[in-house]
């Protein structure tokens, strides 16, 4: 049911507007009606059974009927004096970039203003035009009415089966060209990353330095710091030629422990000083040094790469294919009420045929 809110009326400050929306919505529909019924009444089975049961209703119609232009002509010239009414407010309101933007936003008032047959039914689109300057206001809720739910489920199927079939379409092509041997791998690195190749080498420098920064860092770089230490504590303790250092007798253990300390101080400022020395320049010699003569074995990795995109879009070809809206309509029937079955009722064996 649409009710207005009459809260969002008074701050909207929009009642004079509704009273004359609420007018022209009435004439809209008068008019629209008096339209329908001239068309019928032009025809022979309508005028023939009007003449036949109600002659003195076509003897005073008809006449208007051969002139109802004139009549259309009054709707018109009320139609038209709304519009130019609102195009004024709309320039004193400064609604619009441009004075003259509001009779182009409002081109089907103007083209339902035309006296013509085909041109008439533009006039239904004022109906919407109204409704939907109510809606925008919140004075209205058109979300809230069944026939907006009806429209928009059914919209809603509509958009999603032609949208699942084109998406559907575009990766199947897809997985065609890759299972016809489409140089995907290698379009990818020559056209998408090697483009990119002086961007991506900076911003990798960049991580490595900040990498470094914080490893150097006495509260952020601890945690680093501890799994070196203890590294290099393990692999000094599993060294057979450090353990041996255990049996000099008095300072062994202390020149093992030192020695771990040292290594681990040595190799934590070896790795902070390549993360901090490192820029683009050198990762870029590095990245051309380590790929320029690499030539993979066989095509076996290209291939699984090439399985793993075609069974990836096979996954989602499977995804998009669902219609989820029988799920929705489901969920929707499983909520509606179900009305009680009254049972037929049961013989009673205690009465028998006499």
């Amino acid at each position: 049911m649409l009710r207005i809110n009459r809260e969002n009326l008074r701050n909207s400050h929009e009642t004079p507007w509704l009273i004359l929306d609420l007018v022209m919505l009435g004439l809209l529909l008068v008019n629209l009606a008096w339209l329908i019924f001239d068309a019928l009444y032009a025809t022979e089975f309508v005028f023939s059974q009007l003449a036949t049961f109600f002659p003195g209703f076509t003897d005073a119609y008809d006449p208007i009927h051969h002139n109802f232009i004139l009549v259309d002509f009054v709707f018109i010239a009320i139609f038209f004096a709304e519009f130019c009414f609102r195009w004024v407010v709309s320039i004193i309101r400064k609604e619009h970039l441009r004075w003259y933007f509001f009779p182009f936003l409002h081109w089907y008032d103007i083209i339902g203003l035309i006296p013509l047959g085909a041109t008439r039914i533009f006039r239904f689109l004022r109906i919407f035009s109204i409704l939907h300057r109510l809606h925008k206001f919140q004075i209205i809720d058109l979300n809230q009415t069944a026939i907006f739910r009806f429209f928009s489920f059914y919209y809603n199927v509509f958009v999603e089966e032609l949208s699942d079939r084109i998406v559907v379409k575009v990766l199947s092509d897809a997985q065609k060209d890759i299972s016809a041997g489409s140089p995907l791998v290698d379009d990818i690195t020559r056209q998408v990353l090697a483009p990119r190749r002086a961007i991506l080498t900076e911003w990798l420098a960049g991580v490595m330095n900040h990498f470094g920064q914080s490893i150097s860092d006495s509260e952020h770089g601890e945690a680093i710091r501890e799994h070196v230490r203890k590294s290099v504590g393990k692999a000094v303790k599993s060294n057979s030629q450090v353990s041996t250092l255990q049996y000099v007798p008095v300072v062994g253990k202390t020149i093992e422990n030192t020695l771990e300390s040292a290594v681990t101080d040595i190799v934590t400022a070896s790795v902070i000083n390549l993360l901090s020395d490192l820029d683009s320049s050198k990762i870029d010699r590095f990245v051309e040094a380590g790929f320029h003569d690499y030539t993979p074995t066989a095509d076996e990795l290209d291939k699984e790469v090439l399985q793993v995109i075609n069974e990836c879009l096979e996954l989602v070809k499977a995804h998009v294919a669902q219609q989820r809206w029988k799920d929705e309509l489901a969920a929707k029937e499983k909520t509606l009420p179900v009305t009680d079955i009254q049972a037929p009722p049961q013989d009673n064996p205690a009465v028998k045929d006499k």
